[in-house]
């Protein structure tokens, strides 16, 4: 599959500005250095002409970012979608957290997005990094230039891929993709294997690195509640910080609990994390849970479906037969 160009999506968002069939562009924006790309609305040809980027460090999910600026702003945004982006996308106007008629996307393709954390381990500073055919070339400020394969340095919710089609766009760019075959459950089988003294251990050692900055749950497209119970100074659980061991973990595990049967596996959350916590793993245990009790299903297929947790049939599964498994 061809890789889709910087200049490819600016043409696109200058020509739609132009004719007027969006007002804005929500896009990625350059930052001070190669790897430093944040989200940003994009309101005139000069902006996007100079700032615009499209890299293997754009893995921000956009679609999150609909939720509030098509509230906030007046005229229609073009949105650019990768593949995954697209289930959350559709997930998001399920639940009726934007109104479509404001947005114009757009999908692109996408080969997997890369690590920076991956890639400044064990490196004393970047000077700048290029990106290659391969992977990336990165010069660091002692003058050296070390060379890194793609594969051992792409973002975790990128290395199970589960799909490079796109199930949400008005327009696409490039080619089509398919689902793929993944072994995305394949880190929850070896944590359902440990006993269950291995397992808190192994989430005692993980979630005690929380240093509560929320930014797993800002950046999650399932987490779009106004007021938020952790926020709420009525809810008795309002905390910046964790007091104990015990809160802690209920931050993370109410988060999972609330997202479970609407999260797309976007691993939004584990990318957002600064404390590298394999977040995506609890989520990712609830679908697999779904997936063997209530059949196989994907949030965010579709716009308009009905997810198991809130659906109801005369062979859905037993409480006693889950706890019989000793699940």
């Amino acid at each position: 599959m061809q890789k889709i160009t910087t200049d490819a999506l600016v043409q696109k968002a200058v020509e739609l500005l132009n004719n007027n069939t969006v007002s804005y562009v929500l896009g990625w924006k350059k930052g001070e250095f190669d790897y430093d790309i944040t989200p940003y609305v994009f309101k005139d040809e000069k902006t996007l002409k100079e700032e615009f980027i499209y890299s293997d460090f754009c893995g921000v999910n956009l679609s999150k970012y609909l939720v509030a600026k098509t509230k906030e702003l007046a005229g229609k945004i073009l949105v650019f979608l990768k593949p995954c982006d697209t289930y959350s996308f559709n997930q998001l106007l399920t639940e009726h957290r934007f109104n479509r008629e404001k947005v114009y996307a757009i999908g692109i393709p996408c080969e997997g997005m890369l690590d920076i954390d991956k890639i400044k381990l064990n490196l004393e500073g970047i000077s700048s990094i290029v990106e290659t055919k391969e992977g990336v070339k990165v010069n660091t400020l002692d003058d050296k230039t070390i060379e890194l394969e793609k594969q051992a340095i792409l973002l975790e919710k990128c290395k199970n891929c589960k799909s490079k089609k796109h199930y949400a766009y008005d327009e696409l760019l490039g080619e089509e993709g398919d689902v793929l075959d993944n072994n995305r459950f394949d880190e929850v089988a070896k944590l359902e294997s440990m006993t269950a003294e291995e397992r808190f251990e192994f989430w005692q050692s993980q979630l005690s690195k929380c240093i509560r900055c929320n930014a797993c749950r800002d950046a999650c497209p399932a987490c779009t509640c106004e007021k938020c119970v952790f926020d709420n100074p009525n809810s008795g659980i309002e905390n910046k910080s964790p007091a104990n061991s015990f809160e802690e973990k209920l931050f993370h595990i109410i988060r999972a609990f609330h997202v479970a049967g609407r999260c797309t596996d976007c691993g939004e959350c584990s990318r957002a994390c600064p404390q590298n916590i394999p977040l995506h793993l609890l989520n990712r245990k609830f679908i697999k849970d779904i997936n063997e009790h209530y059949g196989e299903f994907q949030a965010g297929l579709e716009v308009g479906q009905r997810g198991p947790l809130v659906s109801y049939t005369t062979e859905d599964v037993e409480p006693s037969d889950v706890f019989n498994k000793g699940e």
